[in-house]
């Protein structure tokens, strides 16, 4: 396979950035505009706003918290600003991304307003920005990557090419000493049986199937067929009548290695590298937002009937294994592995297509999605708010 290097940014604490942000984070709903103002008004910043945060409470604030520190704490970003409305959770946030050796600044709305939160951090952010792009790519080995994957947007074709082609790429990534995270818990209802049987012991695969398992459950409890949510209606107008066939599809991108561990959403791995399980949302925006938050510098997005997300902190990368895909939606696509249908491509030459995409863009290039400015972030919600 290809050269088994990339040129990263080296942070202080050991990791290495595929990217060189300054992000601008809103600690809550209130902040969004704010944090829009100053990153329209300095160049080289990234603006992550949600409309989470207020009234929230227990297990649900405990992930909105983790989800913000870990994406200003990825080795993505270089730098954070951290945008509040009161100073308690926003010392919560800019501490917390701190810990990991960031430089971080904060600024608090409430008894300012709005105009001087954004005079105020716009200057911060300039400094930021400044040093920030001193910084400059040095090589570094696969081992420093995390990546995550994940599909949607499937159909016959995800599990026949594109996803068995990531599987490929993870298996190297992975021989290479890379940490590869995968989730979409509901997904993989129907198949969760033989992924479990690569659980690196039974702790391991006991509290897989408790996640697995447990999403079914509640549904069932609620009196809902999740036929039509999983499969969505794309998958079964792509020929995925059940979640069966979409779950036999779906494992093939994970390959063939142990998983290590199971991991609560935005949750960092802290055994060895390898690969682990998360327990995530389906939903795109929302996966990849909590693999980001995980400190994932890369994700791998195969996709049968095409799908645009993205995400600010961490490029996605997209797969399509549908040569009407390829066609239809080219500016979304970063790899086209149709071949194999074509018998043009061998498995093996689709897995190093993947595999050779993952070091050019973490190397510097940018993939379609942060091309056309997809940079959706969606933390996930546990409970209603208070």
């Amino acid at each position: 396979m290809a050269e088994a290097r990339f040129y990263g940014y080296g942070r202080e604490n050991g990791e290495v950035g595929v990217r060189n942000h300054v992000a601008v984070l809103a600690v809550d709903g209130l902040c969004n505009a704010a944090v829009d103002g100053i990153a329209r008004l300095i160049r080289g910043t990234v603006p992550v706003t949600h409309p989470y945060g207020r009234l929230q409470f227990g297990a649900d604030l405990d992930l909105t918290f983790r989800t913000l520190i870990g994406i200003g704490s990825n080795p993505n970003v270089a730098a954070a600003l951290v945008v509040g409305f009161e100073p308690v959770w926003t010392g919560i946030v800019s501490e917390g991304i701190a810990k990991a050796g960031k430089p971080v600044e904060s600024v608090v709305l409430h008894g300012h307003g709005i105009l001087k939160a954004v005079e105020e951090g716009a200057r911060k952010a300039r400094r930021l920005v400044l040093d920030a792009s001193e910084l400059r790519r040095k090589p570094f080995n696969p081992s420093k990557l995390r990546v995550s994957i994940k599909c949607g947007a499937s159909d016959t074709t995800s599990g026949i090419a594109s996803n068995p082609s990531l599987g490929v790429a993870v298996d190297h990534l992975i021989d290479l000493g890379a940490t590869v995270l995968f989730g979409e818990s509901t997904e993989l209802a129907g198949a969760e049986h033989i992924i479990a049987r690569r659980a690196v012991n039974d702790d391991v695969r006991r509290e897989f199937l408790e996640v697995v398992r447990g999403y079914v459950d509640f549904a069932v409890s609620k009196g809902v067929d999740i036929l039509g949510s999983q499969p969505t209606q794309e998958n079964i107008a792509g020929g995925l009548t059940t979640i069966e066939e979409k779950a036999l599809g779906n494992i093939q991108k994970t390959g063939t290695k142990p998983i290590l561990g199971v991991l609560k959403p935005a949750q960092q791995p802290t055994g060895p590298r390898g690969l682990y399980f998360m327990n995530t949302s389906s939903s795109a925006q929302e996966a990849v937002t909590l693999f980001a938050a995980a400190g994932a510098q890369l994700h791998i997005f195969s996709t049968g009937q095409g799908n645009p997300v993205g995400n600010p902190v961490e490029p996605v990368i997209k797969v399509t294994g549908n040569p009407k895909t390829a066609s239809t939606m080219a500016e979304h696509i970063d790899v086209d592995v149709s071949g194999i249908l074509t018998e043009t491509l061998s498995l093996r030459e689709a897995g190093d297509l993947v595999f050779r995409e993952v070091l050019k863009a973490a190397s510097g290039k940018l993939t379609s999605a942060e091309v056309l400015h997809h940079a959706e972030f969606a933390p996930t919600r546990l409970y209603e708010s208070m």
